[in-house]
């Protein structure tokens, strides 16, 4: 619904300022263009070892955290708990997913992108079969350019916020709210090759008074290089601080600071519109979990 407001908003003005043109000068040419309209489809695969919660970069790699917490929530009965009964000690067992995330994304200027969508997942542990692929969240999020640097000395800043919710088939569900910010030092004119740093905010709401996920926060650098033929290469190395989870009086998900580091590939085209990407994020949780990501945008409008 925020989605659909904002585009509405949008077109409207587009429109207005057709028509006032067109009172002002009949022979002049019309100069605003539709802004860019694609799916952003992103088709994860995830990794997560025994006894670990990995948030990782950006967020909906959550799901495979949210994953793991609903299958050690399956070993006990939440349902009939009022209170914080003594249990032994529980353990989660590694898991993989598969997923895809499909978000209808407005990029409503050089600087401002809206963004709304969904996503399904297929899981298996060391203890269980595939499960059936199911629509598991939906989300919704946007990112500005706070300030851009345009040849100045000042980095560009980026700030991107998303707000996801799980659609849960056990009593786990949960909100999270995502906030990345983001400086970009640009060596050059053309902006293909320059330095990156930044820090990422998670905090998770479980809906359920007895299980808790703190806070998970990622600081990083980075640089990036676009060649000539319009692939670029982006590395971002940091460190991910997570505050551990509870589950009733356990705390099964230990807190923990490791590195993190994330590669993406992006083929662009000439007007820094990604054609497709594939990202590789390696956490220590603090064993390895490891993410791939293929993108694929699907473009309605392209300019």
């Amino acid at each position: 619904m925020a989605l659909a407001g904002l585009l509405s908003l949008y077109f409207s003005g587009l429109a207005l300022g057709k028509d006032k043109d067109d009172g002002d000068d009949e022979s002049a040419t019309p100069t605003s263009t539709l802004p860019n309209i694609y799916l952003d489809l992103r088709t994860n695969y995830a990794t997560v070892p025994a006894n670990a919660l990995s948030i990782g970069f950006s967020n909906p790699s959550l799901f495979s955290a949210l994953t793991t917490l609903r299958t050690l929530a399956s070993l006990t009965d939440l349902t009939n708990l009022t209170t914080r009964p003594t249990l032994p000690a529980l353990s989660s067992p590694s898991s993989q997913s598969v997923g895809i995330d499909v978000p209808l994304t407005v990029d409503l200027n050089d600087s401002v992108s809206v963004y709304g969508g969904f996503s399904g997942t297929a899981s298996r542990t060391s203890m269980s079969d595939w499960s059936a692929f199911t629509i598991s969240s939906w989300n919704v999020g946007l990112q500005a350019d706070v300030y851009q640097q345009n040849g100045g000395s000042i980095p560009t800043i980026t700030l991107q916020s998303t707000v996801t919710r799980s659609i849960p088939d056990a009593p786990l569900a949960t909100t999270s709210l995502n906030t990345i910010l983001e400086f970009d030092y640009a060596l050059n004119e053309d902006e293909t090759r320059g330095f990156l740093a930044g820090v990422q905010y998670t905090r998770v709401a479980v809906d359920f008074a007895l299980a808790k996920i703190n806070p998970n926060i990622v600081g990083y650098v980075g640089g990036y290089y676009q060649w000539d033929n319009n692939w670029k290469l982006t590395g971002r190395f940091g460190v991910q601080s997570f505050g551990g989870a509870q589950l009733l009086n356990l705390t099964p998900f230990q807190p923990f600071t490791q590195p993190i580091v994330r590669l993406d590939l992006d083929r662009m085209d000439d007007n820094d519109n990604r054609l497709f990407g594939v990202t590789a994020q390696i956490a220590w949780v603090p064993k390895p979990s490891y993410q791939l990501t293929f993108r694929t945008p699907l473009y309605a409008v392209r300019n």
